[in-house]
């Protein structure tokens, strides 16, 4: 079965965008090893907000490899030729591709979406890049999660940036 990924950027204190929806105190790690990630996915899935945000960022963000991709949102009605719309039975979609031949799937955007896909137990891993800066306020990564997750530390690095990433795994007792 693929893996669903959830790989973002973090500040240490856990917020995903600053108090006015930026991202520019993002640290990126070395290409190699944003090439080594996207080598293992072949899926992205995005929420309706970074999808629109995506669609206004000329060819899409900086640097992605062609995904196959899917758009999860009850308020769209269509999205861009070759995406997919996924508006309902988001648990019985996300598990049929989930069984489908291929690499990983990357949950690329969106809190909400985020919020969703651990509430129905699909994520599988988490790839965080946490940015060596405190925003004190902003979009928290997770929010409203009624149980303890457990997690396991797969892989560490640090870099010269003060850039850490982290891959940590959801136990099978959480799902």
């Amino acid at each position: 079965m693929r893996k669903l990924i959830l790989s973002v950027a973090v500040s240490l204190d856990g917020f995903i965008e600053g108090p006015n929806g930026e991202y520019d105190w993002c640290v990126a790690p070395p290409p190699a090893d944003f090439k080594a990630f996207f080598d293992s996915i072949d899926t992205i899935f995005v929420g309706r907000k970074t999808y629109e945000m995506a669609q206004q960022m000329e060819g899409g963000p900086d640097g992605f490899p062609k995904f196959k991709e899917y758009i999860f949102s009850t308020t769209l009605r269509k999205v861009k030729e070759g995406a997919t719309l996924i508006s309902d039975n988001i648990k019985a979609e996300v598990e049929k591709i989930k069984n489908e031949k291929g690499k990983n799937i990357w949950l690329f955007g969106g809190a909400s979406l985020t919020h969703s896909l651990m509430s129905l137990g699909l994520i599988d891993e988490f790839h965080l890049g946490v940015s060596p800066i405190i925003l004190g306020k902003g979009k928290p990564l997770f929010r409203d999660i009624d149980k303890k997750v457990p997690l396991k530390l797969i892989d560490s690095k640090h870099y010269p940036s003060g850039l850490l990433m982290v891959t940590y795994r959801i136990t099978k007792a959480s799902k």
